[in-house]
């Protein structure tokens, strides 16, 4: 990054302007910088070894996005002020800053009853009162409270810029081509009817491959049957570090990771007690892979076997199966691992996990794309493409995983 001219010189995207001063104060503020701590793809990189990108990479792909969009947006004739440019690039810069370390798992495990995007408007809420009041705008676009509602469209829809970037990005980082969308024609193809976002006539086999590709990109990456036992992995050991910590057990944690294992936070907590954020915002990657490498030599059988089995990529196997695993399989296993180890049954349960994962690419009851013709009328992707199986990617599919320790089974 150059200060001075302020540009990024972005693997995916080559060079990028940050569209403003304070644009790139937002981008400088502690809370954004942590994102360069956390990985966008979680542990996909035990599979995808190239998948090193992180959330900040991913935050400013998707501003570029955005003010590319502005731009095309504006130049078919669409009043679009700077105050609501800045309000809408600033919200998809801050879209991702409640995330935790690895994603999702944070939610699972050390909080509970708060997601991701309501912790994310809490701190813009933060940061909107270091700004004076600056993102008023910008939150009301986040919450959809704004008139125009085509620009929260662009932050958060089936045809989102945060989707056109990840694909794009994670494409390029994992080296799966199928991700590698056309987001520059799309864009291109953007418009606004009736204060909807959609896509002009030209633009539907590029949609038609947007879709596709997210549909690939799910199986093949996002849900890769490694990165979800790894997941699971990560999930049960910090589940075992939080019931150690609640029993009293000492544990190496890092400041901001002891205040999770050892305090039950809600969303409530989450709401009401400033500490909780303050911790929060001081957690990453790093804090959890720290605890992982010291857990290795914990007394503790269980801890020990899952951090080191991590650290060291020794994965849970994982099966998947069209229907539920029968809990009486589950316990044999679970058995077996409390004869090996000498612990009991319910601390045995930590070396298996079992879930179902489901997933449709393209909903169009939740919100639509819409094709818009040269004669003004606009169609759903589902009715104007004559190539696409929207019946195939609107199909909720399940898939049934049993995660499970190796060498025991």
């Amino acid at each position: 990054m150059e200060n001075k001219r302020k540009i990024i010189n972005d693997p995916v995207f080559g060079f990028i302007n940050i569209p403003g001063e304070f644009i790139y104060n937002i981008i400088k503020h502690p809370y954004l910088q942590r994102l360069n701590r956390i990985r966008q793809l979680g542990l996909a990189s035990f599979v995808y070894p190239g998948a090193q990108h992180t959330r900040l990479h991913h935050s400013i792909g998707a501003m570029y996005l955005t003010n590319e969009a502005v731009i095309q947006l504006r130049s078919k004739g669409h009043e679009i002020t700077e105050e609501e440019a800045e309000g809408v690039i600033a919200c998809i810069l801050m879209h991702d800053i409640g995330h935790g370390p690895f994603s999702h798992v944070l939610e699972n495990t050390l909080v509970t009853d708060i997601h991701h995007e309501e912790i994310s408007f809490l701190l813009m809420n933060r940061i909107n009162e270091e700004f004076n009041g600056r993102l008023d705008t910008c939150m009301a676009i986040f919450r959809d409270e704004y008139p125009k509602r085509f620009l929260h469209r662009l932050v958060s829809s089936q045809l989102d810029m945060d989707r056109l970037d990840y694909l794009r990005r994670d494409s390029f980082f994992t080296g799966v081509t199928e991700g590698n969308i056309g987001s520059a024609r799309i864009i291109k193809m953007l418009n606004i009817k009736e204060d909807r976002l959609v896509v002009e006539e030209k633009g539907i086999y590029s949609i038609e491959n947007f879709l596709m590709a997210r549909r690939l990109m799910y199986w093949q990456v996002y849900l890769h049957k490694t990165s979800v036992a790894a997941e699971k992995m990560l999930i049960n050991t910090l589940k075992r570090a939080k019931e150690l910590a609640g029993k009293g057990v000492e544990l190496f944690a890092s400041p901001a990771l002891r205040y999770f294992l050892y305090h039950p936070v809600d969303g409530t907590v989450f709401r009401n007690d400033p500490t909780a954020m303050e911790h929060f915002v001081n957690l990453d990657d790093n804090d959890i892979w720290s605890a992982l490498k010291v857990w290795n030599n914990h007394p503790d059988k269980v801890l020990s076997v899952l951090s080191k089995g991590l650290v060291d990529r020794n994965l849970f196997k994982i099966e998947i199966n069209t229907r539920p695993f029968q809990q009486e399989f589950l316990d044999d296993q679970i058995r077996k691992y409390a004869l090996k180890f000498d612990i009991p049954i319910k601390d045995a349960a930590y070396f298996v996990a079992s879930e179902e994962i489901s997933t449709n690419m393209y909903n169009e009851a939740d919100d639509s794309i819409d094709i818009l013709y040269k004669n003004g009328e606009t169609r759903d992707i589902a009715d104007a493409s004559d190539m696409l199986n929207i019946q195939l990617l609107s199909k909720k599919i399940r898939k049934y995983y049993f995660c499970f320790l190796r060498d025991s089974k």
